[in-house]
């Protein structure tokens, strides 16, 4: 299936779930010109669907049709997977090994029925030239909305090495530790191209390591280069500081009481809880090597953050989806994206169309398109999943991409028959 750009493509029959929140309803017509949606219902008079040459026509009958997945939280460069025997493989110290790395992580996520990525947080700023390179049509891949490196004081997730060696610039953070060296940073980033920017505070929310007045000025001045900001908060007190400091939304907050989401919700901020890698990271962590001491931590982080999904929910705070792909071994491309679904589902008693609405409509946000995305209705943007099962019957169908039948990312299908090269395998030797 090779949809071209002079081609008009037209969905018929099967289900379709719009990602509005409304029921599903029996499809007619989805049609397709260029890279928007142009109607959807009955077919538009003027549209012959035997004139193969101007129209392409799918049958979706007994099929699902809805709006592409978008995966709120995914990292591209920081060295997963690991590739083993290339000086040049060796974490994240080469920046044009991990740009063709990343890219082939891209390829990967498209082709699991994640069309939109939102990258907090990457190396050397290769998301941001992979971005490009995808809307130039150089590579496949999804579309990508990216920060640059954390911005970190002492104590912060990324602050890893010795206070005498700092964050050398092929690492996760850069060191900012007063509100100068931060609102230059910000300048910097956004000079380079960032969409948003990240703010990262301590690794397991123990210690909150940012300021309110911190945060404050910090997205001051993101605000006024026109980038958004989020942060990394896992702990109560950074969590209600970045709210009311007035951060566009908060990943984790794994540890926030209900009055911190009370403050979250009384903001109007958003949240990205991002559980699937804290369930991840229990299940398979410690064959990775992941210590007893720190199993008990993401323990209890994981177990507090399905009560956060839940208050979060009776709050009316508004929930996007993010997984953390790519942040460890234990997060593997193409596999995980959309997990959290069935997180949301079965432990924040969240209905399967409140979930997929929230990874595809509310997640839209999280990739600058809110109103242009993740709503199959005319005039939207024409990304678009036709899937062999029911993801209202049972939302773990939409894990892996092992129901698709179609991608249709900008208007255009993916061939999701070709293999990627070289193949992964060989890679590793």
């Amino acid at each position: 299936m090779t949809t071209t750009d002079s081609k008009t493509l037209v969905l018929r029959n099967g289900t379709l779930i719009d990602g509005s929140g409304a029921p599903a309803a029996p499809n007619i017509a989805v049609v397709v010109e260029g890279n928007r949606i142009t109607s959807v219902g009955e077919l538009p008079g003027g549209i012959n669907l035997e004139d193969t040459a101007k129209v392409e026509a799918i049958d979706a009958t007994g099929q699902w049709i809805m709006p592409g997945l978008i995966d709120g939280h995914c990292h591209l460069s920081f060295g997963m997977p690991a590739v083993q025997g290339y000086a040049s493989a060796r974490g994240t110290i080469n920046p044009g090994f991990s740009a063709l790395r990343a890219a082939r992580n891209a390829q990967t996520i498209l082709r699991s029925g994640v069309t939109s990525i939102s990258i907090p947080g990457g190396t050397w700023f290769i998301e941001v030239g992979l971005r490009d390179a995808i809307n130039a049509g150089l590579v496949q891949g999804p579309r990508i909305y990216t920060a640059g490196r954390f911005i970190v004081t002492y104590g912060s997730i990324g602050d890893y090495e010795p206070s005498w060696v700092g964050t050398p610039e092929h690492t996760l953070g850069i060191l900012a530790n007063n509100v100068s060296d931060m609102i230059t940073e910000v300048r910097r980033q956004t000079k380079h191209g960032v969409d948003f920017i990240k703010l990262a505070d301590s690794t397991w929310g123990d210690t909150q390591t940012f300021a309110k007045e911190e945060m404050a000025a910090v997205v001051e001045e993101a605000h006024r280069r026109n980038a958004r900001i989020s942060i990394h908060s896992r702990g109560a007190g950074s969590t209600k500081a970045a709210a009311e400091a007035g951060v566009d939304w908060i990943m984790h907050a794994d540890l926030a009481t209900e009055g911190d989401l009370y403050a979250v919700a009384e903001a109007g901020v958003r949240i990205m809880p991002t559980t699937t890698f804290l369930f991840e990271a229990l299940e398979v962590g410690k064959e990775l090597g992941r210590s007893d001491e720190e199993l008990d931590i993401i323990r209890r982080n994981a177990d507090n953050a399905v009560t956060v999904l839940e208050t979060a929910r009776s709050l009316g705070v508004k929930v996007m989806c993010g997984t953390d792909t790519g942040n460890s071994p234990v997060m593997p491309y193409g596999v995980l994206h959309a997990h959290e679904a069935e997180i949301m589902v079965k432990f924040g008693r969240y209905t399967p169309m409140e979930a997929i609405t929230a990874y595809t409509k509310d997640n839209a946000y999280a990739v600058g398109l809110e109103g242009e995305l993740g709503v199959i209705e005319p005039g939207k943007l024409a990304d678009i999943l036709i899937l062999n099962a029911d993801p209202l019957e049972d939302i773990s169908v939409l894990q892996g991409g092992k129901h698709l039948s179609a991608v249709i990312k900008d208007g255009r299908a993916v061939d999701l028959q070709a293999e990627l090269e070289p193949k992964l395998e060989v890679a590793f030797h």
